[in-house]
């Protein structure tokens, strides 16, 4: 199907079959739209050709000029911050939820992929929502709150600029430390000389990661089906 434009300003941007086998949520960043993340979306099309991909437009007109919020900005600080995504989760969990009926595709079978503030968002999904997602993506995010536990069944693939002087680099290199050490399926990747944003090489390493990262539970669920194999415990 062609492009479709939503009431609510979401970008349908494949829908090619349903049941969808795999659905791809994108959302985009403070001041921007869901348009924003089209060009993305439309690369994640192609190399997934079977999959439903939409870019979810935010809730919230932007305090800042144009373009939309997941939540507000203004005289924020970390706790702040933490309350204001704890109060947009609902909302968000729901969008991903009408997704997923619409769609037809499960849990297991959805990407949320967040840029900037819509990665908070997506983020944050894991320590309320843990079973919202297989997989969720953070491209130039952070977590407003870092987990105490491991979402058993949800891969994280953190993706940021060491130029990003929005949010810094440092900041994902701590949470990505930290996550290893609660013992999360993650990846970090640090990528030289972008800044707060998209490039070609991070949407190159985007699709390596989606493509050849097996999530660890699958690695646990094979080996514990044949306890004979040698080495049939995963550290």
């Amino acid at each position: 199907m062609a492009e479709q434009s939503m009431s609510d300003g979401s970008v349908v941007i494949a829908m090619p079959v349903n049941p969808a086998p795999q659905l791809m949520l994108l959302f985009h960043g403070l001041g921007a739209d869901a348009e924003d993340l089209v060009p993305l979306g439309r690369r994640l099309a192609r190399a997934y050709p079977q999959a439903a991909v939409v870019s979810v437009q935010a809730p919230q007109a932007c305090e800042f000029g144009a373009g939309r919020q997941w939540f507000s900005v203004r005289d924020v600080d970390d706790a702040r911050r933490v309350q204001r995504v704890v109060a947009a989760l609902p909302g968000f969990v729901e969008q991903v939820r009408r997704w997923q009926r619409d769609t037809g595709a499960g849990v297991a079978q959805t990407a949320l992929i967040g840029f900037s503030q819509g990665a908070i968002m997506a983020l944050h999904t894991t320590l309320s929502e843990p079973a919202l997602a297989g997989r969720v993506v953070s491209l130039s995010g952070r977590f407003a709150e870092l987990p105490s536990r491991p979402a058993p069944r949800t891969t994280l693939h953190l993706l940021h600029g060491m130029r990003d002087a929005v949010i810094p680099a440092a900041l994902v290199r701590s949470a990505a430390e930290h996550l290893v050490a609660i013992g999360a399926d993650v990846t970090a990747d640090l990528l030289p000389g972008l800044g707060h944003g998209v490039d070609d090489a991070l949407v190159e390493r985007l699709l390596e990661r989606l493509s050849t990262h097996v999530p660890a539970h699958t690695w646990r669920e094979a080996l514990a089906s044949d306890p004979g194999q040698p080495g049939g415990e995963l550290h």
